[in-house]
């Protein structure tokens, strides 16, 4: 079974080194990328990923609220 993951970061490096890292991992795949809240949000609705790694800070709107709105 292949996980599809979505990466939430406002570091667009950081999510880049999580996306090519995880990426290569057999069993993961990187459905997308989101830079802060609001875009995680939209995203989910649209790629409807099985797992999120989001980060807490980031401007617009942070994790927390992001995923109280996704949940």
């Amino acid at each position: 079974m292949t996980i599809r993951l979505l990466i939430v970061d406002d570091q667009p490096m950081y999510r880049a080194g999580l996306s090519a890292i995880l990426g290569a991992q057999p069993d993961i795949d990187v459905a997308g990328e989101a830079g802060d809240g609001e875009e995680a949000v939209a995203r989910c609705r649209t790629l409807h990923p099985d797992v999120i790694l989001m980060d807490v800070r980031m401007p617009k709107m942070n994790g927390i609220e992001a995923t109280r709105a996704l949940t």
